[in-house]
């Protein structure tokens, strides 16, 4: 019988560990390639025929996404599956409607087929869209149940994005470790604030031995999602993160919905700066589809080192970087902090831009007076600090989880913007931990 020939469209970290745990071992498939989107420099590579298995004795070619077409042709390709998030339900199908008019047919892996068992117990937090206040909410948990004296690790949402022979598994205990892994700007940011909190962060591609390698050193999980994707762990307390500014996504963002409706718990963020409107359309929509959720309205306050240095100035804002692209936000807390703080004028450093941060710029053309922080790849990182270094301003403002200045060098005064999670209406994650038996 012949085998099906397939290519899996990912970005580096869902694609990887579909193949993994549903297709590798499935002797009535053969993955021919990975299609990369989202995230620079991932293409062109190949996924090593050690790690692929004996079936791949070349490994599995990573071509760039536009190629899509082409390759279902040439490879004979008899099925696309999809495999990264935080699109537009549009983007799914756009990609669908190519797959078929090539001649393939189209398909998802859902959690069913994907989540991956744990001995212990596992809290999920997860978000309807990048950007939303995901990471804070990990921390205050991580610290709830410190706190209550419960060994804790948190399982990051894979991004392999350098040599994958290395990045098996990867465990994050200290400062070095980030280094010794040579991690991006964008792991950095997620890894970064838990380890200043004692947590040990585990990440990678082989899900099944990070899973292993987690239970070894703890005694609950955090599964740490990334951009909106679902849990690679059957949760034993699902957490949604949702925000309002971008109300409505959670229907029609992939794959939101499926989160939504799986939820146990939704945090509506963000509502001390939202509309009234816009959390009234958000808390509907999860009455209709998740009724049984219990929810939560959080605000997130932001903290500034010295805001002397904003008030009347001209001022540089930087902000996280997935926030901006992928998520789609004008804004994070930097832009926030200024205009609090009275900041006389926010700079629009596209002119100033460079090599691949002007690319950046062009990509996405809704950013305006604020500067993602994106470094996926040295290149990226150089070109992010010249564009800084030419930018005229009086001050820097920095909203990143990370402490840029421990990768870039400023010659104008810094400061950070950082931010937490408080609750405000409705029930508290601590009592919800509790209500759950975790704490």
């Amino acid at each position: 019988m012949r085998q099906k020939r397939v290519i899996i469209c990912g970005a580096g970290g869902r694609d990887f560990h579909n193949f993994n745990v549903a297709l590798k071992d499935d002797p009535s498939v053969h993955v021919v390639a990975f299609t990369a989107a989202q995230i620079p420099h991932i293409a062109e590579r190949t996924f090593p025929p050690d790690l692929a298995g004996p079936d791949y004795p070349d490994g599995i070619p990573i071509f760039d996404e536009s190629e899509l077409e082409r390759l279902i042709r040439e490879l004979e390709v008899d099925e696309v599956i999809f495999a990264y998030s935080d699109v537009s339900h549009q983007h799914v199908m756009e990609i669908a409607s190519r797959a078929m008019a090539a001649g393939a047919d189209f398909r998802i892996l859902g959690p069913r087929t994907t989540q991956l068992q744990s001995s212990l117990p596992v809290v999920a937090v997860v978000a309807v869209r990048t950007g939303a206040g995901k990471s804070p909410t990990t921390r205050k948990i991580a610290k709830l149940l410190q706190g209550a004296g419960k060994k804790v690790v948190a399982v990051r949402h894979p991004m392999p994005y350098g040599d994958l022979k290395k990045q098996r598994v990867q465990v994050f205990e200290n400062m070095d470790d980030l280094d010794r892994y040579q991690c991006t700007i964008e792991e950095r940011e997620e890894y970064e604030p838990l380890i200043n909190l004692g947590v040990t962060v585990l990440a990678g591609w082989d899900y099944p031995q990070v899973l292993r390698e987690a239970e070894r050193r703890a005694e609950i999980i955090i599964w740490d999602g990334g951009n909106n994707d679902f849990s690679f762990f059957k949760a034993d307390l699902t957490i949604l993160v949702a925000d309002p500014h971008r109300s409505g996504h959670e229907r029609t963002y992939f794959p939101s919905f499926v989160n939504l409706i799986m939820a146990d718990v939704v945090i509506v963020n963000k509502v001390e700066t939202a509309l009234a409107d816009r959390i009234w359309e958000l808390e509907d929509t999860i009455r209709r589809f998740s009724p049984n959720a219990r929810i939560i309205h959080a605000r997130m306050p932001f903290f500034i080192e010295d805001p002397d240095l904003i008030k009347g100035k001209r001022v540089l804002a930087i902000e996280d970087g997935p926030t901006l692209t992928h998520g789609g936000m004008s804004f994070g807390a930097a832009v926030l902090a200024a205009k609090t703080f009275g900041a006389k004028e926010l700079i629009d450093p596209r002119r100033y831009a460079v090599g691949e941060i002007k690319q950046i710029f062009e990509e996405y053309p809704h950013l305006g007076n604020v500067l993602p922080a994106v470094g996926y790849a040295p290149s990226q990182i150089r070109d992010l600090e010249e564009t800084i270094k030419r930018i005229d301003c009086d001050s820097i403002l920095v909203g990143t989880p990370i402490d840029l200045r421990r990768l870039i060098s400023f010659e104008k005064p810094v400061l950070r913007v950082s931010y937490e999670i408080e609750e405000v209406k409705g029930p508290t994650l601590e009592e919800i931990l509790k209500e759950r038996g975790f704490i």
